[in-house]
């Protein structure tokens, strides 16, 4: 009798460059996606298991919203909301091997949705000249990232950056736990509890009653969550 394949990892994908120069195949995708798509069960299910979309694809959803909603991102701080709020239950393990176990919870069970429907940089659309041009505009993405970087800059992933810092993304973490490098994963627990912390307020300060409740570092929670969950790297080459 024949034994069962092991059940493959979805890969994740990095970016194939590290600007963020959207076809216009993309931005006629993340223009319906915004528009209110994001919100059906199935690609809620489908964000979930891929921890949102591949690094890539991520920033370009944020970047896109920006552009269109002139710096309004309801949409992606309600998911990213939901995203950390995954990644903390992930990290309350209890028990032998927790950092193995840990590692389990946080890897991606899905592929990333856009790219898993072969959208890159070389995809057509049709879509007007116009929004193509305003949604490869990085400009809000930008002054968020400016307004807010004394927050977010301390939660830089250090292999995303090339530097020397103890901080790690998700998939720079589940290497280094793979590889035995990292095993006490407190420190990683605290930061992905302090980025949900503040994430919920800026979520919540889209609702009707708590408007301009949100500080600047609650703000940052969602630049903080999009490279927790996916990796820094295309957000710092667009910031240089």
């Amino acid at each position: 009798m024949r034994g069962r394949k092991p059940k493959r990892q979805p890969v994740e994908k990095h970016p194939h460059e590290h600007g963020l120069l959207l076809s216009a195949g993309e931005i006629h995708f993340l223009w319906w996606f915004i528009q209110g798509s994001i919100m059906s069960p199935s690609t809620r299910e489908q964000l979930w298991k891929g921890w949102g979309m591949c690094e890539r694809h991520a920033w370009g959803f944020i970047s896109v919203e920006a552009a269109f909603r002139e710096g309004y991102l309801h949409g992606p701080a309600v998911l990213y909301e939901d995203l950390m709020n995954r990644a903390r239950a992930a990290f309350l393990v209890r028990g032998p091997a927790q950092s193995r176990r840990s590692m389990r919870n946080i890897r991606a069970k899905g592929p990333c949705l856009m790219c898993e429907m072969e959208y890159g940089s070389k995809s057509k659309g049709s879509i007007e000249p116009e929004r193509v041009q305003k949604g490869r505009d990085l400009s809000e993405l930008q002054a968020l990232a400016r307004k807010t970087a004394p927050y977010w800059e301390r939660a830089v992933c250090g292999r995303c950056a090339g530097n020397d810092s103890p901080q790690r993304c998700r998939r720079h973490l589940i290497a280094d736990i793979s590889r035995g490098v990292i095993s006490d994963l407190s420190p990683h627990a605290a930061l992905v509890d302090d980025i949900a912390k503040h994430i919920k307020i800026y979520a919540r300060s889209f609702c009707h009653g708590y408007h301009g409740t949100q500080t600047v570092e609650d703000e940052a929670a969602l630049i903080s969550a999009v490279g927790w969950c996916t990796g820094w790297k295309t957000l710092l080459s667009i910031m240089k």
